[in-house]
């Protein structure tokens, strides 16, 4: 492509019609010959608009490079711009701009540094910065904007609201551009920060709901056969700690507990010293396998939360795969590298620490572990968004992921339109663990003796073990499957499908292993007639915190009557024989242990 030759078609129709819409299968960033649909029908609204700024929201993987690079390149063809200007999150991302941009004939230099002042070299065609480098001297890059014609594409434009500084650096720097042009995979951010440049609109409650252009969402990139069909693998568990007040605590994962302990579950679930990491390490592996047995260069993706959890759960996929695992860290200089290389080869895992969250492309990524504590949607989307990347139709993304209810409800709701909200009411996350009901005067008074019991302890968090099961795989906002130990038939059922399958065909195999497991289940259970829909776990899981509580006050409300007891000193005999901390703070598995305990004694 040459700047005279943008090399694009514009139909007086819609571009829908005229092009297939997963055309190019898939291209390096940049090098696509032929645009799919979605980019010429963008390109195509842009140009008959004629917009200073332009909010292109598109999922990951379907080509918003390509996509901003050839209407950049067409803009200076018609030299309505002369000067282009990439705006990225990471010093990674800034030279995969500029090789990218180079594959479609405009020359940008990623080496360009704030102490270079005004120049970065007559021939490059621009340069590619970073939010923070613009925030460093957003006047410099102002006077660097005002020197030619520019435009400016912000790569994942909601970094722009990270800071306060950052915002307002953005608005110093480009607010003179002639053009703007915004990209983002993820159209919203998990706080109330404006986007720079982002038009909202007021709602009825109050709220402002971000104006996208062009939007082209993961449903749609799925049925177009552009990006993978991703199956989430949940894994439950039980698990046990000591909190910071000296408690012992058992909760299981799943079980509808306040958002504190099941905070604390998943933090001890992810401990690296664990089972349960372990097992769905090795169960993320197994599925590896199967995968690379029809994509052999197939990789695997391991996100942590920190540089320590990352450190051991690379050794561990070392021990299971008796190979190298890629570590990437956030503070080692050779991170870009170790990325690029990873993505070249074929070797089987990467661990990393939250960096190959966005924008960074390794396509072969088709197995990830979510192995971290955040469950922001914005960071979620990023994640999710390293493995839907296609190459060819029929690929299949596989993401195993703790049973926490801020993450099931973000896997379920995958296919989901999302904005960037502003002074909204509270999320559902934040709603999640809302005000419990009111407890009973003796619970009162258990959390008040508590309290005082808590106070100079000195004790400290401490993982004390974990367990690890498949719970349930979702698909396209569905369940399948049932409770099922691992390396059993069960769970291989579900870790054994072929990794090149179409969308329909994922959700008619995961019916098929589910009836299948079901009536393994009811064999087991010698039930040979009328078999159930889905395998049930041995305990009731399904209750929650609430219903528990509640029936626990029936039980010793009844005790007492029997025994005459006051119902102070029943629940304090029930938790010096069941252990555990106060109701108000005990888990679901807590609590049914003291049910159990009631009603063997209220028993005849």
């Amino acid at each position: 492509m040459t700047d005279s030759d943008p090399g694009l078609h514009l139909p007086g129709t819609s571009a829908a019609e005229h092009l297939p819409p997963a055309y190019p299968e898939r291209a390096a960033h940049g090098t696509a010959g032929t645009l799919r649909a979605w980019q010429e029908e963008a390109i195509k609204q842009y140009l008959d608009a004629h917009p200073r700024d332009f909010l292109a929201s598109a999922t990951p993987g379907a080509g918003k490079t390509t996509f901003a690079l050839r209407l950049a390149a067409i803009l200076r063809s018609t030299h309505t711009v002369s000067q282009i200007i990439v705006v990225a999150p990471t010093e990674h991302l800034k030279s995969q701009w500029a090789d990218a941009a180079a594959r479609a004939g405009i020359r940008l230099n990623p080496n360009y540094a704030n102490t270079d002042g005004l120049g970065y070299g007559r021939h490059f065609h621009g340069v590619a910065v970073t939010y923070a480098q613009v925030a460093m001297k957003p006047v410099q890059h102002r006077l660097l904007t005002e020197s030619a014609d520019t435009l400016v594409i912000m790569d994942e434009v909601h970094h722009g609201g990270d800071a306060l500084s950052w915002g307002d650096a953005i608005r110093e720097a480009y607010g003179t551009a002639k053009r703007r042009l915004s990209l983002t995979g993820t159209p919203f951010r998990s706080d109330d920060a404006p986007i720079p440049f982002v038009e909202y609109a007021p709602q009825g409650d109050g709220s402002r709901i971000s104006l996208t252009d062009y939007d082209y969402g993961y449903g749609r990139a799925l049925a177009d056969g552009i990006v993978r069909p991703v199956i989430f693998m949940v894994y439950a568990g039980r698990m046990r700690w000591q909190t910071s007040a000296g408690e012992e605590m058992e909760a299981a994962l799943g079980e509808g507990n306040t958002k504190d302990v099941t905070s604390q579950a998943w933090r001890t679930a992810l401990d690296p010293a664990g089972e349960w990491i372990a097992k769905v390490l090795r169960a993320a592996d197994r599925r590896l396998s199967e995968v690379r047995q029809q994509i052999p260069d197939a990789g695997g993706l391991v996100i942590a939360t920190d540089h320590a959890s990352a450190k051991s759960y690379a050794g561990q996929l070392r021990e299971i795969t008796g190979e190298d695992v890629a570590l990437i860290l956030s503070d080692d200089a050779g991170a870009s590298e170790k990325i690029d290389e990873f993505s070249r080869g074929d070797s089987r895992w990467m661990v990393a620490v939250r960096m190959v969250s966005e924008g960074v492309d390794v396509p072969r990524l088709a197995v990830g572990v979510y192995a971290t504590s955040s469950s922001t949607p914005l960071f979620f989307a990023q994640a999710i968004g390293r493995f839907v990347r296609s190459r060819r139709r029929g690929e299949v993304a596989s993401v195993f992921i703790p049973n926490v209810p801020a993450l099931m409800q973000l896997a379920s709701e995958l296919e989901k339109e999302r904005n960037h909200v502003l002074d909204g009411p509270k999320s559902a996350e934040e709603m999640w663990d809302a005000e419990a009901a009111l407890m009973s005067e003796a619970e009162r008074e258990d959390r008040a003796s508590s309290e005082l019991l808590d106070e100079g302890e000195g004790f400290v968090y401490q993982a004390l073990g974990s367990d690890a099961h498949f719970d349930r795989a979702v698909f396209d906002g569905a369940e399948f499957g049932g409770y099922a130990e691992v390396e059993t038939e069960e769970e291989l059922d579900f870790l054994g499908f072929p990794g090149l399958l179409e969308p329909q065909e994922v959700r008619a195999l995961l019916q098929q292993r589910q009836a299948r497991q079901a009536k393994r289940s009811a064999h087991r259970q010698g039930i040979l007639e009328h078999a159930p829909e889905k395998a049930e776990s041995p305990e009731a899981l399904h209750r929650t915190l609430g219903e528990q509580r509640k029936l626990l006050s029936s039980l010793v409300g009844m005790y007492a009557k029997v025994s005459g007891e006051p119902h102070k000193d029943i629940h304090t005999e029930l938790r010096r024989v069941c252990g555990g901390p106060p109701v108000a703070q005990a888990s679901v598995t807590q609590l049914q242990k003291r049910i159990e305990l009631l009603r063997r004694r209220l028993r005849p």
